[in-house]
């Protein structure tokens, strides 16, 4: 009786391999940003619930802002002042932050991410 193997040749693992690292690379170069992303969302959840936030100008929405970010590993060119904007509307309002992160991944290869996160701003009163 003849019996027949079965299984992958050394060529498709190879294969396999190759795309499986190409995979896990990208991931490597892509969870920092998502991380730092996190970062973000969690200074602008702390800002948008201090107490009497409704009543600051965005000059200090923003400046508070930018401290928090200190505490949250988000890198200082990350996020620009100009990439805050804040809409007041009577006695709340939302805070907004866009930025794009640009990721060298290889060679001339960028990976470009669009972050967008808009809170209410929630803490009224003093």
């Amino acid at each position: 009786m003849k019996s027949r193997q079965t299984g992958i040749t050394l060529i498709g693992f190879l294969v396999i391999l190759a795309v499986a690292g190409v995979f896990a690379y990208a991931a490597m170069k892509l969870v920092p940003a998502y991380v730092e992303y996190f970062g973000v969302v969690k200074s602008m959840n702390q800002v948008a619930s201090e107490p009497g936030v409704t009543n600051k100008s965005q000059d200090e929405i923003r400046r508070d802002l930018l401290y928090k970010f200190s505490f949250q590993y988000v890198e200082d060119g990350t996020v620009k002042p100009q990439n805050i904007k804040l809409d007041q509307q009577g006695n709340g309002g939302t805070l907004t932050v866009t930025y794009d992160k640009q990721i060298p991944f290889a060679y001339n290869v960028d990976f470009l991410v669009h972050f967008t996160k808009t809170v209410s701003l929630q803490g009224g009163g003093d």
